[in-house]
């Protein structure tokens, strides 16, 4: 695989304003596109994750929550240090969780598929609507993809992961509007905690259908806040 510098993607930061994530471009703030989707949550949703929390209390649901969200960001830094040469795979003989999920998400998802990667932690915005962070932008199994790095404390079925091509569905979808291109494709590759790894792909008219029902989200977000 190899490095691409082929679009200047923006620097940006980031700041909390009534407990929505915004990212500042210059004068311009854009709510993130998972605040988005956490806002915009059907009610079903809403009442599955509250019926959760109850079961398992409070406690430790903020408990969970939290170990899954360092986990990640572990696991993540890892797959990133992998890729930009910084470590070799000796780091893989140490025993820590994410380690060993980071090495089935290389070994399984990323050798021999990644071609050439444009960016890692890229940010990404739709003028006037959304931002993100992309985990990456690159070639992948011979076409333009955007990939999104995922850890789960179970296996996971399509059904229990529209958030997720729905995120997929706003990268791609501002990559293309801010920079001209034409990705079809957004790749899931995830790893549980058991190191089970599985891939999920949409590309086409499936992806195409999640651009526009993330489109639909930020309208409804925005009326929400506006009400």
């Amino acid at each position: 695989m190899k490095w691409n510098n082929k679009f200047n993607y923006p620097k940006s930061s980031r700041s909390i304003e009534d407990g929505l994530r915004k990212y500042l471009f210059g004068e311009e703030k854009l709510p993130s596109v998972t605040s988005i989707l956490q806002a915009t949550k059907s009610d079903e949703d809403k009442a599955a994750l509250e019926n959760w929390k109850q079961r398992v209390g409070a406690q430790q649901a903020n408990k969970i929550k939290i170990e899954a969200s360092n986990r990640g960001t572990s696991m993540h830094s890892y797959i990133e240090d992998f890729l930009r040469g910084r470590i070799n795979e000796s780091f893989f003989e140490s025993n820590e969780q994410y380690k060993n999920m980071a090495k089935e998400i290389i070994d399984k998802g990323i050798k021999g598929k990644l071609e050439e990667i444009y960016g890692m932690e890229t940010t990404l915005y739709y003028p006037e609507k959304y931002a993100g962070t992309a985990d990456m932008v690159c070639v992948y199994q011979g076409q333009e993809a955007i990939i999104d790095f995922k850890q789960a404390n179970k296996p996971k079925k399509v059904d229990y992961i529209q958030d997720y091509f729905l995120q997929l569905g706003a990268y791609t979808l501002a990559h293309n509007v801010v920079y001209k291109t034409n990705i079809t494709s957004g790749v899931i590759l995830l790893c549980t905690v058991d190191n089970l790894f599985q891939d999920f792909k949409i590309q086409g008219v499936e992806l195409l259908m999640y651009q526009n029902l993330f489109l639909g989200r930020v309208k409804k977000f925005n009326e929400i806040i506006n009400k």
